[in-house]
């Protein structure tokens, strides 16, 4: 048995071993087990996957043989580990995080129930991205969905909390029922064969009408998972009702599922023929990341600004896909995979600075008692340990060099540019046009989350509850802690990074891209080196070979060649980018004390415009700052308004009034409402034929649906 088995068969055992024991502890017993049990399984499968993907190995486990079906197996390779290696980073944190969050609900809910559904979730998650058949993958899929609807429901007397449940499994299911007809009738044009290599050898041969019809099945439906539009709604509605430590893990890692399906079922077993499919997920996906930032700029509750703010990566990620499938078909495999090495390098990051931000917004909810950031500020100093993790996770996600957000995210954007190559004009405009978007969301993702931290933490206390705020405990402090430093590892080591993300693009494309982004600065002699001597000679020159021989690493700057005439197209290097920053600093720091020395600071009461006291009800507030942006972007928001009035004097005047606004989604008013529509009319007309009245006119539909159905089998 090799080492990634025993660490496999280790973490199963913890999950399950764990699950069993949990409702036999008292309530007070139940988070440390949790913790315990969960982040020993999270770490063992963390080890499985990070094993397989450094040694370039697969690990191949034969379930069952089953009749008319064949084999059951899992099978886990380069790209099922990389998605594994994202499990671990955030349902690790997320469980050593219980130990001390779930303490609050003892003795009001079940937290037995739930722990146990949480520690069954981790490994049915693995076992979804190991399936190696379709049948195993659409069996383990529909228990993650049951499992992950369980967690969100833990506060079921709260009464949006039981909807957000179903609403969470009924999207789920109606994303895998799509996928489920797609997938079976390619496994019917296989010859029968339920195995993922078996059916990408057969699709090959299948016409274009079929194949466009698969590719829209599983795109839209996979896209459900991942929260991209037209059917995003309901990710803001559902992730941000369930406990933190849960709803960290449905952003930062479930909703990977939805990235995982589309790249291993339409990249994979769809090939691309032409550019066009690339360009439909590439649209999508500018769409998502534009309108998922919108509405989290003007969100004031923090736990669904971040979830807002997933479907904002899931779009980067899905434009990245896109981009990667439009270079495949237009022939041009180094652009393909770098495109590839930077969807899974955003997924990653994604998954890192959203699960330290979903436990930063659970600590401030646990100890303030609201994620109303209207209700928050001045929390850095009650709690400076969560303040400064949620400040490098908000600059992280707001793509802030050197933290690992700036790295993808300026990747992609290049990327965009490199859509110069395409001979299609019609392509390279709406690369253009999907950049720009893209480049305004950015923007928009500096204010969204600036917003976030300078209303919470900094300013005065805008309620008493924020007042007495005190700081969390080590079990919350140690794994944010954690997080916050691999975004910065993440980010300063993308010459580390990259070359280990793309053991797991050769699956997806031709062409190993390493050598053309992360050229081996280090190497005295390299194998087929990109570049000429005498031009590495002269980036060794202005630094990119320092540390030669003492660093483990390709080098320090992040290169793409272009042709003769240009034949650098973009460099950057984050880790010189954090020296610089830090010298910057250090400097400042320097010239104040020195400037300072012989000077006295007198601390008195801040300004306050010239009144007597500024009350914390005059101060800006998280609605105040965003209001610009809802003022702009009115037409994406279609904001509803409800208004109650009390009257008097026969209505002549109002003696109070109150006013309620609703965000009403695009997408949903253009897409869904019209659907939701025909279900109910078509819902009343079935009704109608039901009713006893007319049992006489339900037995004559019945003969004819009958009567024509035999009809056109016989002409068939």
């Amino acid at each position: 048995m090799s080492v990634p088995e025993i660490f496999l068969l280790l973490g199963l055992a913890f999950s399950i071993g764990g699950a069993i024991v949990l409702p036999l502890l008292t309530e007070t017993l139940v988070p440390r087990a949790l913790a315990i049990f969960g982040s020993a399984a999270a770490a063992c499968l963390l080890a499985t996957s990070a094993l397989l993907l450094l040694g370039h190995s697969s690990l191949t486990i034969h379930l069952v043989t089953l009749p008319l079906l064949g084999t059951l197996r899992l099978h886990i390779g380069g790209l099922s580990a990389f998605f594994s290696l994202t499990l671990g980073i955030s349902f690790l944190p997320a469980y050593l995080f219980s130990d001390g969050y779930m303490r609050r609900y003892q003795g009001h809910f079940r937290t037995r129930n739930f722990a146990s559904f949480f520690l069954l979730l981790l490994p049915t998650c693995f076992m979804v991205l190991a399936a190696g058949d379709v049948i195993t993958f659409l069996l383990f899929w529909r228990i993650m969905s049951l499992l992950a609807s369980l967690t969100i429901v833990l506060e079921n007397t709260r009464e949006p909390v039981g909807p957000a449940g179903y609403l969470f499994l009924s999207m789920n299911e109606a994303g895998i029922i799509v996928v489920t007809v797609a997938l079976l009738i390619m496994a019917g044009f296989s010859g029968g064969h339920i195995g993922f290599a078996a059916i990408a050898a057969s699709m090959h041969n299948v016409s274009a009408p079929w194949r466009w019809i698969f590719f829209l099945m599983l795109f839209f439906g996979f896209s459900t998972k991942a929260g991209l539009v037209p059917v995003s709604s309901w990710l803001p509605r559902a992730h941000p009702l369930a406990p933190a430590n849960a709803s960290a893990i449905l952003s930062g890692a479930l909703v990977n599922f939805g990235i995982y399906g589309i790249i291993r079922f339409v990249a994979i077993l769809l090939p691309s023929t032409g550019p066009l499919p690339g360009l439909i997920v590439l649209i999508v996906g500018a769409l998502s990341a534009l309108i998922g930032i919108l509405f989290a700029t003007i969100e004031s509750d923090i736990k669904k600004m971040l979830a807002h703010s997933t479907i904002e990566n899931m779009g980067i990620i899905a434009v990245n896909i896109g981009m990667a499938l439009v270079f495949t078909a237009e022939h041009l495999p180094v652009l393909a995979s770098i495109a590839y090495i930077v969807a899974l390098y955003h997924m990653l990051n994604h998954s890192a600075y959203k699960t330290l931000l979903f436990l930063g917004a659970g600590s401030i909810d646990q100890h303030v008692g609201t994620r109303n950031m209207n209700r928050l500020g001045g929390l850095l100093k009650r709690m400076p340990v969560i303040g400064a993790t949620f400040l490098i996770g908000a600059l992280a996600i707001a793509a802030m060099p050197p933290l690992n957000g700036f790295v993808t995210e300026w990747l992609t954007l290049q990327n965009i540019l490199r859509s110069e190559e395409i001979p299609s004009a019609l392509c390279r405009v709406i690369f253009a046009l999907c950049g720009t978007g893209l480049a305004l969301g950015a923007a928009l993702a500096v204010t969204c989350f600036l917003k976030a931290f300078a209303m919470s933490f900094l300013g005065m206390p805008r309620s008493q509850n924020a007042a007495d705020a005190r700081e969390a405990d080590f079990s919350a402090k140690a794994p944010m802690l954690a997080l916050a430093a691999l975004c910065l590892v993440l980010g300063v080591g993308a010459t580390w990074i990259i070359p280990g993300i793309s053991r797991a693009v050769p699956q997806l494309a031709d062409h190993h891209a390493t050598a053309a982004l992360v050229p081996p600065f280090f190497a005295a002699h390299p194998p087929n080196p990109p570049f000429k001597p005498q031009f590495i000679s002269g980036f060794k020159t202005i630094g990119a070979g320092v540390g030669a021989g003492v660093i483990p690493a390709r080098g320090l700057v992040i290169l793409h060649q272009g042709g003769k005439s240009n034949p650098v197209v973009y460099a950057m290097s984050t880790f010189y980018m954090a020296i610089i920053l830090a010298l910057i600093m250090a400097a400042t720091w320097v010239m104040i004390r020195l400037v300072c020395r012989r000077s006295r600071a007198a601390i008195g009461a801040p300004w306050a415009g010239g009144m007597r006291d500024l009350a914390p009800e005059m101060t800006y507030s998280a609605t105040g700052f965003s209001n610009p942006v809802r003022v702009i972007f009115q037409t994406f928001f279609s904001a509803g308004q409800r208004e109650d009035s009390k009257v008097a004097v026969e209505s002549h005047f109002r003696t109070a009034i109150r006013r309620e606004q609703s965000d009403v989604y695009l997408f949903d008013r253009i897409f869904l409402a019209p659907i939701a529509i025909c279900a109910v009319a078509i819902s009343r007309l079935l009704a109608r034929i039901h009713r006893p009245s007319v049992v006489n006119a339900y037995a004559a539909w019945v003969f004819v649906i009958l009567l024509v159905a035999l009809v056109v089998n016989r002409l068939l």
